[in-house]
This record gives structure tokens, C-alpha cells and sequence, in this order.
């Protein structure tokens, strides 16, 4: 493929991931990726700071869907209401992108070094949602607390998502869904 060709982002991601999966991600470097999508290593670092940002590109704007969907929730939505409708507003981005998505997981998986820029990913995520709450009218305990739960119903319904991938996959909305009602269930029986 020529340089004057379209989508330079996206096939710089697509030959990444091949890559990182084919050969490892340590063993991949930013020549071979740019070579694999016939681009320059310019062009890459114009798209992505370093090579673990392709596996990374596209969280922020997930995390602003999320933080509109806390921002637009009814004025009478409960605090764990806004996270829920946050939940659903980042699996309706999942949706149609099982494959690759389970692909960047294993290779996130397959690295120390990527799980922890992963678990530092979500821990904005809930920082953010927290402070989305707080300008809602929610107080700081509630916020933290409700942010955090929503993070963790995340990674078990994501968890279980990526597993049931090769298996006849349900919808991430739904297993969100089935998780926030046995945290439900849970809480109850306090």
C-alpha cells in the first residue's frame, strides 16, 4: 500500500495488532508495524506516541461517551442509574467489534506492562465518572463508591464478554446488565 492512500490510523492499528499477535509485542517494533501497513515510522508517531498507544488509541473518546451518558441521564436518575447508563453507552461502542477487541485483550493479557497501563485506563475512567456525578449533584462518598462498583461491573461483565467470544456471544449490554442486577441481588442482602 502507498503512503497517499487512505486511513493511515487505522491500518497502522490493524498491522500493530497482527503483528503484536503473530510475533509477540515485545518483538514488534515500530519499523516493522509501519513496514507490515506501508507507511513511514513518521507517519506512525504522528498517529501514536509509542507502540503500546495502538492498543490504548480511542479511550478517551470512550470515556467521553461515557461521561455524556452520566452528564444526560434524567434529572431523577440514582447515582448507580447515571453509572449504568455510562456502562451502556461504551458496550453500545463495543458492539459489531467483538473480534478485535478480544484480540487487543490477549495481547494486553500476554503483557505485565500493558495490564498495568490497563488498570491505569480504568482507574481514570472512574475518577472521571466520579467527578461527572459530583457536577450532577451527587455527593463525594456516593460518587467514589458508585464509579468504582461501575468499574468493577465493567471488568467482570468484559471478563465474561471476551470469554464468550468464541462461543456465541451475548452482547456486552447484556452481561452489564445481568451483573448490575446481582450486584443488586448482593447489596440486598446485606
Amino acid at each position: 500500500m502507498g503512503r497517499w492512500e487512505p486511513n493511515a490510523r487505522g491500518r497502522l492499528a490493524q498491522a500493530a495488532l497482527e503483528l503484536y499477535i503473530e510475533h509477540g509485542f515485545e518483538q514488534t517494533t515500530v519499523a516493522k508495524i509501519t513496514e507490515r501497513a506501508g507507511l513511514t515510522e513518521r507517519t506512525f508517531f504522528r498517529h501514536f506516541a509509542d507502540k503500546r498507544e495502538v492498543l490504548f488509541a480511542g479511550t478517551g473518546t470512550m470515556l467521553d461517551h461515557c461521561v455524556s451518558a452520566v452528564a444526560e441521564a434524567p434529572d431523577a436518575a440514582t447515582p448507580m442509574e447515571m453509572i449504568a447508563a455510562a456502562l451502556d453507552a461504551m458496550a453500545t461502542e463495543f458492539q459489531g467489534r467483538a473480534e478485535l477487541i478480544r484480540q487487543r485483550q490477549a495481547v494486553i493479557e500476554a503483557h505485565p506492562e500493558l495490564r498495568e497501563r490497563e488498570l491505569i485506563k480504568l482507574a481514570t475512567w472512574a475518577a472521571a465518572l466520579t467527578d461527572a456525578m459530583r457536577r450532577r449533584g451527587v455527593d463525594a462518598l456516593t460518587a467514589h463508591l458508585t464509579a468504582e462498583t461501575g468499574i468493577a461491573v465493567l471488568k467482570v461483565a468484559f471478563a465474561r464478554w471476551i470469554t464468550e467470544a468464541e462461543s456465541g456471544q451475548r452482547p456486552l449490554a447484556q452481561l452489564i446488565g445481568e451483573c448490575l442486577d446481582r450486584l443488586g441481588t448482593v447489596t440486598a442482602s446485606r
